[in-house]
């Protein structure tokens, strides 16, 4: 059966409703880009953003769901537009709590469910090799595995300059398993970092 939004029930519901950040709306529609990032630490020097990086998401036994991703998508008011079309994707791991690698391949994101800005990050925070207007806020996209299953990718960024009670990472589900735990990003470590920026 195809995931539709309204179909999200149970923790997926939770998810979209308990982790939206409270936002700044904007008036008018936006193209938006979102990317699991790559961060390379530079001291003194501001660090440096990159597209291809990795984060994960684990349920509540400790499977980890490895992901990497980037993508577009077009919002207003915070919602979808149109046929609420999302494009991009990545590639999936899923990790036992031993850490043997159980399956893997790649996934697409194909809808817009709802998109949160919040605000533009810090100008000259970081060295930003993707774009321009770089944001924070958070995305839910619906999204299709290479193995068939579908689900939904929470995409969180919580940045320079974000206001207070934005999560930086990811959660997801894919099929009946809730990828829920969102790994927080540790200083030093390039891992578990998200980025949106506005290409209008």
């Amino acid at each position: 059966m195809r995931i539709t939004a309204r179909h999200l029930s149970g923790i997926g519901a939770v998810l979209l409703l308990g982790m939206t950040a409270p936002s700044v709306v904007l008036a008018q529609t936006v193209r938006v880009r979102w990317d699991i990032i790559h961060l390379v630490f530079r001291a003194p020097a501001p660090n440096e953003v990159f597209e291809g990086g990795v984060a994960d998401a684990k349920t509540t036994d400790g499977e980890t769901l490895r992901l990497t991703g980037t993508g577009e998508f077009l919002a207003r008011d915070g919602r979808r537009v149109g046929s609420g079309l999302a494009t991009g994707g990545g590639s999936w791991q899923v990790i036992s709590p031993t850490g043997v690698l159980l399956a893997s391949g790649t996934y697409r994101a194909t809808e817009l469910v709802s998109w949160e800005f919040a605000n533009l990050q810090t100008p000259g925070a970081v060295n930003d090799h993707i774009g321009p207007n770089a944001s924070n806020g958070n995305a839910v996209l619906l999204v299709e595995y290479s193995d068939g299953s579908q689900g939904v990718l929470l995409v969180l960024c919580n940045g320079p300059g974000a206001p207070a009670g934005i999560t930086e990472g990811v959660a997801a589900t894919k099929g009946y398993k809730t990828y829920d735990r969102v790994q927080l990003p540790a200083a030093g470590v390039d891992l578990n970092r998200t980025i949106f920026h506005l290409l209008r």
